[in-house]
């Protein structure tokens, strides 16, 4: 076998243990097998392998490993694991096993995982949709938030599923708290405010963090023309929607109340820009004669506006489970786990943002600098979260019961 005069498949090395074993591992189990293949690391030198079972605890004692941390299947391979390390006389690591954990939405499986990857489905292992330590990374999942998700669900001797919605919880508690704010327009709407003086801009006060006194304040530019997001404004709005209509007047965050006075439309009917007037009196988002407004939106100046892409990433599969499915798991990709915002527009204070930096785009959500496109002048981000926290439903449903 060890000089290559052997095929591939016709025969095996098999310890002598014993046949009549309850356990079927221990029942004389292969030791190496013939494979003729190239490996990465020692080229042809080598054309017989050891089997998983036989180079486990070896591997583990080799590394001084004192405690393997295996999932359930390997529970029945324990009594073989621990046969080898006693006969051959080595350092003996303890195998412990626990649940697998399981999540929504997504699989975990390395060789469904390959077959995300093999087929182009992704664009790598380190794809923000995919549950890999690289794709977490690159997503910008915080590590802290990880483990106490982890610390939340505990370690376990039953197989479950967990909802996903708890990590994003998880995720959204702890960013909520250590996250700076900036305001970021993902479909911009242009606006007009008619009565500001043309050529004029100051600087408004915006809070970093409402969560955390000392993150302080900073500088907001604000002009005549600015962006707001396009979803704020219905030419017919609807019974409670409070935002920004025809005739109706909204707080622009830390700036003043504006009214819509107008707007224009390009030759497909779709709204290209808005007309307003402000009141001056309201700098800061407070009306002097006590009027109240309903909505409160967030904008960009269009003079300083910093262009950006915005990657929306949502869950990867469209069903909770998808390999428990009698399809082939990936009929359930979901095709709106990524849309792509190419003309964002941004506050100047994200110009010079570092790749990985986490912040929150007001009223948006959770987002990342992407650490493998985003460049000086090319920002791109990626939504690590939405603000919209199902999880809180999901609780409240289950006291209800």
């Amino acid at each position: 076998m060890r000089r290559g005069e052997f095929p591939d498949g016709s025969h095996v090395l098999r310890a002598k243990i014993d046949m009549a074993s309850p356990n079927l591992n221990m029942r004389d189990p292969a030791l190496y097998r013939i494979k003729h293949a190239s490996h990465h690391r020692t080229g042809d030198k080598w054309c017989i392998y050891p089997m998983y079972d036989f180079a486990h605890g070896q591997s583990d004692s080799i590394e001084r490993i004192t405690h393997s941390i295996c999932t359930l299947e390997f529970e029945d391979h324990r009594p073989l694991y621990d046969w080898f390390i006693e006969h051959l006389e080595i350092f003996a690591p303890q195998q412990i096993e626990f649940a697998r954990l399981n999540l929504t939405y997504t699989v975990l499986s390395k060789r469904k995982l390959l077959e995300l990857v093999q087929g182009g489905f992704v664009s790598g292992w380190d794809d923000p949709r995919m549950p890999t330590l690289s794709g977490l990374r690159r997503r910008g999942y915080p590590p802290a938030s990880i483990r106490r998700f982890c610390d939340r669900i505990g370690v376990a001797k039953r197989d479950s599923v967990v909802d996903i919605a708890l990590l994003e919880h998880t995720i959204r508690e702890d960013m909520n708290r250590t996250a700076p704010r900036f305001m970021g327009v993902v479909n911009p709407l242009r606006v007009v405010i008619e009565n500001y003086p043309e050529g004029q801009e100051e600087e408004l006060d915006a809070v970093n963090n409402p969560e955390d006194p000392e993150a302080g304040t900073r500088k907001v530019p604000f002009s005549r023309v600015i962006y707001i997001e396009r979803e704020d404004f219905r030419e017919d709005p609807p019974k409670k929607f409070f935002r920004l209509g025809p005739g109706r007047e909204v707080r622009l965050r830390y700036a003043y109340f504006i009214t819509c006075t107008g707007f224009e439309k390009d030759e497909n009917g779709e709204i290209v820009e808005l007309r307003c007037q402000y009141d001056p009196a309201t700098r800061g988002g407070d009306a002097p004669d006590g009027r109240k407004v309903k909505g409160t939106i967030h904008w960009v100046s269009a003079t300083h506006a910093v262009d950006a892409e915005v990657r929306l990433y949502d869950r990867l599969f469209s069903v909770e489970n998808p390999s428990s499915e009698d399809n082939d798991f990936k009929e359930y990709l979901n095709p709106n786990s990524l849309e792509v915002l190419p003309d964002c527009k941004l506050e100047p204070a994200l110009a010079e943002i570092e790749p990985g930096t986490e912040v929150q785009f007001e009223r948006r959500g959770y987002f990342c600098v992407d650490s493998k496109d985003s460049k000086p002048g090319q920002l791109v981000f990626n939504r690590i979260v939405a603000l919209r926290d199902s999880w809180k439903k999901i609780e409240q449903q289950n006291q209800g019961r």
